[in-house]
């Protein structure tokens, strides 16, 4: 699929993959629309882009802004969902303020961002959903309480929304990273092994949006393997090994 000519409204953009994404979609000839809550690093990026690049501000963590933001960008081909929160975070020591708000910003924010473009592709018969989810989400993890469930969350909607949507010309895909070098990351205290800069991240994300028909990425793919086959181990096994 050609980007060119294309509008993506990617939510997240203001920095790490999201960042990376959008010049990577700019350069591919799409015209890109970039919200976060930061006019100010949105306004910064917009002007490093080669192609057409519009500011959108909003807070995921708000119906109201969501909507507004999705009024403000019209009618688009495509919408991207990058935005997240994270804390490392053990049951032992569970915040919930901030295990809240991963699960509102990460998921519900997630549902207002679809809930906001899918009406207008639907009608059209024509649209792209892609849904950013983690391979942390597929099984739960030590240390990931809020985080973890989020993402897993992001990862059945993704699915939720292609079993519903097949064959209606709206095309929903998910794409499952690994661990990427940002300032979310940073915080971890833990080898991440297989860590990946935004921009090899990005350049995942865009082969799998460049095939419409194929669902889900995920990447690394030797990473990937060992989230994926812990979910076929039993549960005295999994947790022996993984907690």
């Amino acid at each position: 699929m050609s980007f060119a000519g294309k509008r993506y409204w990617l939510i997240g953009a203001s920095e790490g993959l999201g960042a990376a994404l959008a010049l990577q979609l700019s350069q591919a000839g799409a015209e890109v629309l970039l919200s976060a809550r930061s006019e100010e690093r949105l306004t910064a990026l917009a002007a490093t882009l080669p192609g057409p690049a519009t500011v959108l501000p909003c807070d995921v963590a708000h119906s109201d802004s969501v909507e507004a933001a999705a009024t403000k960008a019209g009618q688009i081909d495509g919408m991207i969902w990058l935005a997240g929160v994270y804390w490392p975070m053990r049951a032992q020591k569970l915040d919930a303020r901030q295990a809240e708000a991963m699960a509102d910003i990460n998921f519900t924010g997630a549902i207002r961002a679809v809930s906001s473009v899918l009406p207008q592709m639907i009608a059209r018969g024509t649209g792209h959903i892609v849904i950013t989810g983690s391979l942390s989400g597929f099984r739960g993890l030590p240390g990931a309480v809020g985080y973890a469930a989020s993402k897993a969350g992001c990862m059945v909607l993704a699915e939720s929304l292609y079993a519903d949507l097949r064959g209606s010309g709206v095309h929903v895909q998910l794409a499952n990273p690994g661990f990427i070098k940002t300032r979310l990351t940073e915080k971890n205290d833990f080898a991440m092994p297989f860590l990946m800069t935004p921009e090899t991240a990005a350049t995942h994300m865009m082969r799998l949006m460049a095939r419409p028909q194929r669902f889900k990425a995920n990447f690394p793919r030797v990473f990937s393997w060992v989230f994926r086959g812990a979910q076929v181990l039993p549960d005295w096994l999994y947790y022996r090994l993984f907690a």
